[in-house]
């Protein structure tokens, strides 16, 4: 009696078992730079905190502060405000942008391969390099965007621009999708690449064109694409902290108004400038735990609701 090709693949006694230990680095790995920060980011926000020194357990006390007490409340919901304006700009710029070019090269105009490395040179650079550029670029004084501006005759639209609370944040979200652009692109030309020709040939012949060809056909048979691009735009502006700290450093200048999450945490738990007068690690590791839940709940919450959306093909 003949042995199946699959019975003979599968691994037996001993060797099945080191088939299951191909995976412990990365889980070790996981564990220890992911899991483990994360359970004693939980375990430190029980606890007061003098400099370093782990006091008395005090539950739920520093995430009641952080939402109850001032300064901590308004720092809190003012950064979490940003946030929120960080994640519609750039879904509605960057993302929205990244759509049109990627559907512009899936159209196949010329110099379509040119442009999708042009358009991914940015991502190359270290954002602490994008950032020191751009601050450059930025200088009320010297920078090149208002010399370019006095040259052209538009003097009056030069200023400050990180220097003015009405522009520092914009300005910051806008170089963020610069930078961040030519990801985006990839991740759409992928998902409209995978759309089978004959589907398209099939709404053609029914009549679909132009607009209702992209609306009714493109889009709803992107939505896997979409959704990867809303849900990681969602996590990089709730993580937003080291674009933001190239360009105006630790404490949110001017006057707050580039403050974000994480570069509020930063601030509250290691350079004692968050509003406690001294190094909290409790309250830090409060508002860690905070930004994990509200990155973790709405991400999964969004992938649901998104994925049944999605169209099979």
């Amino acid at each position: 009696m003949g042995i199946s090709k699959t019975q003979a693949a599968r691994p037996k006694g001993k060797a099945r078992w080191l088939v299951h230990l191909f995976p412990l680095p990365a889980l070790v790995i996981y564990t220890l730079f992911v899991v483990y920060p994360i359970v004693s980011a939980f375990t430190y926000s029980l606890y007061e905190w003098e400099g370093i020194a782990r006091g008395a357990y005090v539950g739920l006390k520093n995430f009641i502060t952080l939402f109850r007490v001032e300064p901590f409340h308004e720092m809190f919901w003012n950064a979490f405000g940003h946030n929120v304006i960080y994640f519609v700009v750039e879904m509605i710029v960057q993302n929205g942008i990244a759509f049109v070019l990627a559907f512009l090269i899936y159209r196949k105009i010329r110099g379509a391969g040119f442009l999708k490395v042009a358009y991914f040179l940015p991502r190359l650079l270290s954002v602490i390099v994008v950032g020191f550029l751009w601050k450059l670029i930025l200088n009320p004084n010297y920078g090149a965007l208002n010399t370019l501006l006095h040259k052209l005759g538009l003097s009056e639209w030069a200023r400050p621009w990180l220097g003015d609370p009405d522009t520092a944040l914009l300005a910051i979200i806008l170089v963020n999708c610069w930078f961040g652009i030519g990801f985006a692109v990839l991740i759409f030309l992928a998902g409209l690449q995978s759309i089978p020709e004959e589907l398209i040939e099939a709404a053609r012949l029914d009549g679909a064109s132009g607009p209702r060809m992209l609306v009714r056909i493109i889009l709803p048979l992107c939505m896997p694409s979409i959704t990867i691009m809303t849900i990681f735009t969602f996590i990089q502006a709730f993580e937003a902290f080291e674009l933001v700290y190239a360009m105006q450093g630790s404490m949110g200048e001017p006057f707050h108004s580039t403050d974000t999450l994480a570069v509020y945490f930063y601030r509250l738990a290691f350079s004692g400038a968050g509003g406690a007068g001294d190094v909290s690690i409790g309250l830090g590791s409060a508002l860690a735990i905070v930004i994990f839940f509200i990155v973790a709940s709405v991400s999964a919450l969004s992938l649901y609701l998104m994925r049944k959306r999605e169209v099979r093909h």
